[in-house]
């Protein structure tokens, strides 16, 4: 898994939402068409909060009926989990998969498994399934999630440093990915390099429409000048 990051890329990926890392990865491209973002609607615990990035540690989990393992094998399985969310090199968030979706009960995420993780040096949560404990959930923690419900049902880790999915993308460990209130993206491994310039260049695109926009007496004459100047230089 990688563990470095461009501190100026990251700083600048914690300060833009989710939308303006997908509009910088077409930039970066040269194209349209990039699609490993999520689909529907997800519930955010901080959406004030501003965005999560990291460099994805993964997991399955299952709560809808008691594992058919062994106590013993499941509370193996729960430490072995959390010694690999422990192990933490750069910015780093959790991604997992609830494989009841869409029939998820069990909240993964809520007061303790927030404040354990944060513990840790964890940046986030990502996952299809399920958060409580709003409220009292650890501070600068986000969890994105697929739903809120109040109980955590039979959860229990089923795998661990594994592929996951979740609303529309695939996930692998190690993957960069940014998560905020309109969901989350995975950042191609080719244009992490070139992000920072990319993000740039589309800030310089939109001021483009933006400031003659919010000048006064803004005319249509002057939208038209001006998009065709925006249409010229975006992606």
């Amino acid at each position: 898994m990688a563990d470095e990051l461009d501190s100026e890329l990251l700083k600048i990926l914690r300060s833009v939402d989710t939308p303006t890392v997908c509009n910088a990865i077409e930039v970066a491209q040269g194209k349209r068409g990039f699609s490993e973002f999520t689909r529907g609607t997800m519930i955010s615990s901080a959406p004030d909060g501003g965005a999560m990035v990291g460099f994805a540690k993964t997991a399955k989990i299952a709560a809808l009926e008691p594992p058919i393992e062994s106590q013993e094998v499941i509370k193996e399985r729960r430490m072995n989990y959390y010694r690999y969310m422990a192990d933490v090199n750069g910015p780093t968030i959790t991604v997992i998969e609830d494989v009841d979706y869409p029939d998820c009960i069990g909240a993964y995420w809520g007061e303790i498994n927030t404040k354990v993780h944060k513990g840790f040096g964890l940046s986030g949560a990502l996952t299809n399934g399920v958060v409580r404990d709003l409220g009292d959930l650890a501070e600068d923690f986000p969890v994105v999630a697929g739903s809120i419900g109040p109980s955590h049902g039979f959860v229990h880790v089923r795998e661990i440093d594994t592929p996951v999915s979740l609303f529309g993308i695939k996930v692998s460990p190690g993957d960069l990915v940014h998560a905020d209130r309109h969901g989350a993206v995975v950042i191609p491994n080719e244009v992490i390099p070139i992000l920072k310039d990319a993000v740039h260049k589309l800030f310089a695109s939109e001021r483009l429409i933006l400031d003659p926009a919010e000048k006064a007496g803004f005319s249509f004459d002057d939208f038209k000048g001006a998009w065709e100047d925006f249409e010229k230089s975006r992606t």
